[in-house]
């Protein structure tokens, strides 16, 4: 083992060991014998807990050790499904509530589990044969495309593939009720929106929001299309439907290998990318869509203060209310970087608000192998608990990644976050390096969905570029349930 694995290994357990001990069964002490927990037994139980919603992790755990009756109540199902809702939102909750597995298993226990995360399971998905097809058909190889979780399917368009080429192509498979870990991958319509790598794309009350990209012809593109996709009953088909949205005479300049997200699930937020002739930008725009989705207004985002330096293959990930986080990308001397940015627009009222850019700052040496960090090509996703999931990407030398990496936001210590970077372990069917690959979640944020990119090895045929596509999908588990 290496002394930089073995250090990532030391600074881990360190890590985990704290957060154990913080979890573990709080004995009863002698904390009975002065008049303290007496009196507070005297409250009112539901007004309890009020209080105990209002009060951090640590200081409801605290709580348990006064005496056997606040003690049962600060460990609580009921308290521990509140403090889950409190501190992950309730998307999420209600999303784990809706699992099968989750039968009986003690909300405690689960946020013990989210609180420590130090590995993540990978398993392979395979692509079903269709009995009645002749021939199988699956979605060639390819890159820089989009993969969205829509509706209980995951819905794969465009990118590029071999000899340069985009693909127009859309393709999607069904995982909702009883999926047993194989897609079902079906083709409809190819054309529209036209074919192409390196755009945007995603989900808006169950709508497609798709924007930009660049054709196998070097063409920028700055369209916005809106896509709907009904799951039909009867039949068992899918469809999708694609039209170009009205907007209003302002659109962002051409781009692609820009990074976006949906913000609030209303709007989404565009930032850098490449633009004409090659150029990198550093522009952020915000499209503010109407309640009935047939029409969009693009803002730009003015900002007086500092603001991320042009870049691309970077990534935007929502992480709650007006916020969103920027990481990486190839800056405009094709440098790879690592910096870390929030966009805040808390004291905004509407697209054209008081919208703010502030780096976060962080001490790469306290970083166990830091010096992996800077990338471009990877994904961010929100995750369960409130963290960023970092997946794969490449360095300055093409060198493609297999790690994993958490960003804890809610370490900020004093404007500086502190030990907010930490490697998870990957087990499970491990997936080969990868960059400018398609992710996306599921609404609990306990499942990472991956498929294809550019990936390293000599088994994969290649073009005389030295390009490699990988057509393969697999799914990552964040938080393996272990029942007690």
């Amino acid at each position: 083992m290496s002394s930089e694995n073995q250090a990532t290994r030391e600074a881990n357990q360190e890590f985990i060991s704290k957060k154990q001990r913080l979890f573990s069964p709080m004995a009863e002490t002698s904390s009975n014998s002065n008049g303290s927990s007496a009196s507070v037994t005297l409250i009112p139980e539901d007004h309890l807990f009020s209080i105990l919603l209002l009060l951090p992790v640590e200081s409801v755990l605290c709580f348990a050790m006064t005496c056997k009756k606040l003690k049962s109540l600060a460990y609580s199902d009921s308290l521990w499904e509140s403090i889950c809702k409190r501190d992950w939102g309730h998307i999420p909750v209600d999303s784990l509530k809706g699992s099968n597995r989750l039968h009986q298993f003690p909300w405690k226990k689960l946020y013990h589990q989210v609180y420590l995360l130090d590995s993540v399971f990978c398993t392979k998905l395979l692509s079903e044969k269709n009995p009645d097809a002749v021939l199988e058909i699956l979605p060639c190889p390819r890159a820089s495309h989009s993969l969205n979780l829509v509706s209980g399917c995951l819905v794969l368009f465009g990118g590029g593939c071999q000899g340069g080429r985009h693909c127009d192509d859309t393709w999607v498979a069904y995982i909702g009720n009883d999926f047993k870990r194989k897609l079902n991958w079906q083709k409809i319509a190819s054309g529209i929106p036209s074919g192409r790598f390196g755009h945007s794309c995603i989900v808006i009350n169950d709508f497609l929001i798709l924007f930009g990209g660049i054709n196998d012809h070097g063409a920028r593109q700055n369209d916005t299309w809106i896509g709907r996709l009904t799951l039909h009953d009867r039949s068992g088909s899918i469809t999708l439907s694609w039209r170009l949205l009205d907007i209003t005479s302002t659109a962002p300049p051409p781009r692609g290998a820009h990074a976006c997200c949906s913000l609030n699930n209303k709007r989404m937020v565009i930032h850098g990318g490449i633009g004409l002739s090659g150029l990198r930008l550093g522009d952020t725009w915000i499209l503010n869509l109407s309640e009935d989705l047939c029409f969009g207004r693009w803002a730009q985002v003015v900002v007086d203060q500092n603001c991320p330096p042009s870049r691309s293959g970077h990534t935007l990930t929502h992480i709650g209310g007006e916020q969103t986080i920027l990481f990486g990308g190839r800056g405009v001397g094709y440098e790879v970087l690592h910096d870390v940015w929030l966009l805040d627009g808390a004291a905004s009222s509407d697209e054209e608000g008081n919208w703010r850019w502030r780096q976060v700052l962080f001490e790469l040496h306290s970083v166990p192998r830091g010096f992996d960090l800077p990338r471009v090509g990877h994904s961010a996703s929100l995750i369960i608990g409130r963290r960023l999931l970092i997946y794969g990407g490449e360095d300055s030398n093409r060198r493609r990644k297999d790690d994993f990496w958490v960003l804890d936001i809610g370490s900020m210590v004093n404007g500086v976050y502190r030990k907010m970077w930490r490697r998870v372990e990957s087990e499970g069917e491990r997936p080969n390096c990868r960059s400018f690959h398609g992710g996306c979640v599921d609404d609990s944020g306990r499942f990472l969905y991956v498929h294809g990119g550019m990936v390293d090895g000599v088994i994969q045929p290649s073009d005389p570029s030295g390009l490699r596509f990988d057509g393969e999908s697999f799914v990552v588990e964040v938080v393996v349930l272990q029942q007690p």
